[in-house]
């Protein structure tokens, strides 16, 4: 897997296509660059899909945590990434976020705000952050500790994929025909247990403080960048509200309800991501 120097930290990515329409996929929480692996050979033709993972996740380097956890933080995310483009040499691009990734291109965006053009947020974290109480945050530590948790809970994030009542009462069981969907979600599951403690334990850490400062919540009227928001109606994890409030505060921002799906399309309906991803990237001029 290629590697990259952002900083003090290398890392990895891949990319998909080719073109001269560049999109950086930013995956969400114990996540990574995988997550689009289903959905990207139905993207569009002349759209170059580069995908990175976070410090800490999949391939990429995992150093310790600073006691703040300011190694982990979301502007920390946000300068690897650019950190990034830099070594790839990319000068523009748009965006793709799914769930924390979303938090972070706003960052991203706010710092070099010339350096983007067109969002396609999947059930993002939107600028208000997310609180986690102190025993939401203390969850993680039980996740880490087992895996059959751990399962269940991701289950519940792709949950169109499982049998209803197996995610009530577990073990969560796949639906007939979702084999591809089925193998990939398993080896996201296996790839949770190798991402660092600042990922655990850090990325709740720092949301809650996003929220505490409602420092991007107050800016989100100043960002003038088109902002697709995809998100699914059974989503759990994301609040409609917040989303619907990005909608109506960002100045070019659209909200779109997809029935059926919880929080990631792009695992559990991969082809109708691509469709979104495509009538939102293809044929751009730049």
């Amino acid at each position: 897997m290629p590697t990259l120097k952002a900083g003090e930290v290398n890392l990895a990515w891949r990319e998909w296509g080719e073109g001269d329409t560049i999109v950086l996929f930013l995956h969400g929480n114990l996540a990574s660059k995988e997550w689009i692996e289903l959905a990207a050979p139905h993207f569009p033709r002349g759209v170059r899909t580069i995908a990175i993972d976070w410090r800490g996740c999949g391939d990429s380097d995992k150093p310790e945590h600073l006691p703040d956890f300011s190694n982990y933080s979301i502007a920390q995310h946000a300068d690897d990434m650019l950190a990034a483009l830099d070594a790839l040499g990319v000068s523009f691009c748009h965006l793709a976020t799914h769930s924390t990734g979303g938090i972070i291109s706003t960052r991203m965006i706010l710092k070099q705000p010339e350096r983007f053009g067109r969002v396609f947020s999947l059930s993002p974290v939107g600028p208000q952050g997310i609180v986690f109480r102190p025993e939401q945050a203390a969850f993680f530590g039980q996740m880490k500790a087992s895996k059959e948790l751990t399962r269940q809970v991701m289950a519940s994030t792709a949950m169109s994929l499982f049998e209803p009542e197996s995610l009530l009462h577990g073990p969560a069981r796949f639906k007939p025909g979702v084999e591809a969907r089925a193998g990939l979600f398993e080896r996201i599951v296996d790839q949770t247990f190798a991402v660092s403690d600042g990922i655990w334990f850090g990325t709740p850490d720092t949301l809650t403080k996003e929220a505490a400062s409602g420092e991007l919540k107050a800016r989100m009227g100043s960002i003038p960048h088109p902002h697709l928001v995809v998100w699914g109606m059974n989503d759990a994890v994301i609040a409609e509200a917040d989303l619907k409030e990005m909608a109506a505060l960002m100045p070019h921002c659209r909200f779109v309800a997809v029935p059926g799906i919880g929080h990631s399309l792009n695992l559990e309906a991969p082809e109708l991501y691509a469709g979104y991803f495509g009538a939102w990237f293809g044929g751009l001029a730049r």
